[in-house]
């Protein structure tokens, strides 16, 4: 940003008249300072420099921005025509024009680009717009330069997640890219977002231009409202989150990391979740096992299926380690590129063998046909709505058990991902449930798990040593 600045001003001297006017300079800014840039001052004839956004008000921001630059430089003023209505500025010297696109211009194609600034590309709202202005656009031109300036997002199979990853790659060393060259602010996903040397790390003119107290009033907040936490990440501390608002506090799960024995578990009362999703998507099964008595925990034993053939694919495609997982045995495949059903009914089977199976809670959808499978296996298998009414009652129960630490899951990285990844909607009477739609990840481990305790928790209370196991009948 400093760097962009320094040679605005060398170009463009009378522009310290604006910059002297600014205590900080936002992204905005400078995304007009490099449009300007690529548009005035590479001496390009008929250069094609176009602004990216997400929506109109946001091109409209930047558009203004730079118009305000040129109206504060007079040497700029005399030689650039400002064209409010279409948002252009033409460089008149060259005929180069610098011009505001919104994503809804991504059907537009044969553009001869000198000059690309993306700003804020985590809004875009898909890679439609990126692809249509960096694919083979400025091979025209002579020194094409394609400018990608964002916050973190929170959609991690969005663009900005793959420039993202490629940034990271190639700064750590695991890829090569001459033409690429990345510079990233931001905290580590394990630093302690509460410290300020993470919030210097991620504000490197932190107490300059940008005021200490502002951030630590933010953190203060975030603080006292777990809500503003993912907030506070994203923005401040330009951190990839699962989704706007966190729902599971991860440090109190990970409290949790109780060890779960499960040869130690055999022969012991329990109740599944079964999720299948879809036949090309992660299918989970999760037993819980409810406490003998009040020093006992619940106890979680969860387990994952994908497809074979699309392991490496998910792997490269979602940039989670499901490679890892399945070398672990945290995550199972079933041969060929659909989830075989035939294969989890036979694992559940032998599962039944070793466990007490009391019951398996299922979602309604897609399971007819494994049901009865599982009915003619022996199982009692129960359907279970994904409404607020069924959903609610264990979501509640679930955060309850884990903030006071009354559950036991063996820190599974696989049902830790799920948990992180839930988003959740609540409805006006304060019900509650997760949201596949919203939720940026896989959650179907976390749904199973809070369908397998809601039966623990509502059988469960009633499963206790028989009093006639000990001493027998009585007769009087």
């Amino acid at each position: 940003m400093y760097l962009i600045c320094i040679y605005t001003l060398a170009i463009f001297p009378s522009l310290s008249d604006y910059y002297s006017t600014k205590k900080n300079t936002p992204k905005s800014e400078l995304a007009a300072a490099v449009a300007l840039l690529l548009t005035c001052a590479d001496y390009e004839e008929r250069a094609e420099v176009y602004g990216c956004a997400a929506d109109r008000q946001q091109a409209s921001i930047v558009f203004e921005v730079a118009a305000d630059m040129v109206r504060m430089c007079p040497s700029l003023n005399r030689r650039v025509k400002i064209l409010a209505a279409t948002k252009r500025i033409v460089y008149q010297p060259t005929n180069s024009f610098y011009q505001v696109l919104s994503a809804e211009a991504y059907s537009k194609h044969g553009f001869n680009i000198h000059g690309v600034v993306f700003d804020e590309l985590h809004t875009q709202p898909n890679r439609k717009l990126f692809d249509v202005m960096t694919k083979g656009s400025g091979d025209a031109r002579s020194q094409p330069l394609f400018f990608l300036i964002t916050t973190a997002g929170t959609d991690q199979h969005s663009i900005c997640y793959e420039q993202h990853q490629k940034a990271r790659d190639i700064i750590e060393g695991r890829k090569h890219d001459k033409t690429f060259y990345p510079v990233i602010y931001g905290a580590e996903e394990n630093d302690d977002w509460t410290d300020a040397k993470t919030w210097e790390k991620a504000n490197p003119s932190l107490g300059h231009t940008i005021a200490l107290e502002k951030v630590k009033a933010a953190c203060d907040s975030a603080r006292q409202n777990p809500g503003e936490e993912n907030v506070f990440r994203q923005l401040r501390l330009n951190q990839w989150v699962k989704q706007a608002v966190r729902w599971m506090p991860m440090e109190k799960w990970d409290l949790c990391d109780f060890p779960v024995d499960g040869t130690a578990l055999e022969g012991r009362v329990c109740y599944g979740g079964l999720d299948l999703s879809s036949t090309t998507d992660i299918t989970a099964f999760v037993l819980v096992f409810p406490p003998r008595d009040e020093n006992e925990k619940f106890m979680i034993l969860p387990w994952f299926w994908i497809p074979e053939d699309s392991l490496a694919l998910r792997v490269r495609r979602d940039h989670v380690p499901y490679d890892v997982w399945e070398r672990t045995g945290h995550i199972r495949t079933t041969e060929g590129n659909v989830v075989h059903y035939g294969f989890i009914e036979a694992f559940i089977d032998e599962l039944g063998k070793k466990y007490n199976i009391r019951e398996i809670a299922f979602d309604r959808w897609g399971a007819v046909q494994m049901v009865q499978n599982l009915e003619g296996m022996g199982f009692t298998v129960v359907p279970f709505g994904q409404g607020f009414k069924d959903m609610s009652p264990p979501t509640k129960e679930l955060m309850k058990l884990v903030l006071g630490r009354g559950i036991a899951h063996g820190g599974h990285p696989t049902l830790r991902w799920m948990m992180d990844n839930i988003f959740i909607r609540t409805d006006p009477a304060g019900n509650i449930k997760p949201d596949k739609q919203k939720s940026t990840e896989k959650i179907d481990g976390a749904v199973a798990a809070i369908m397998a305790l809601d039966r623990a928790i509502r059988c469960g209370n009633a499963v206790r040593e028989s009093v006639y196991e000990n001493r027998g009948i009585l007769f009087i």
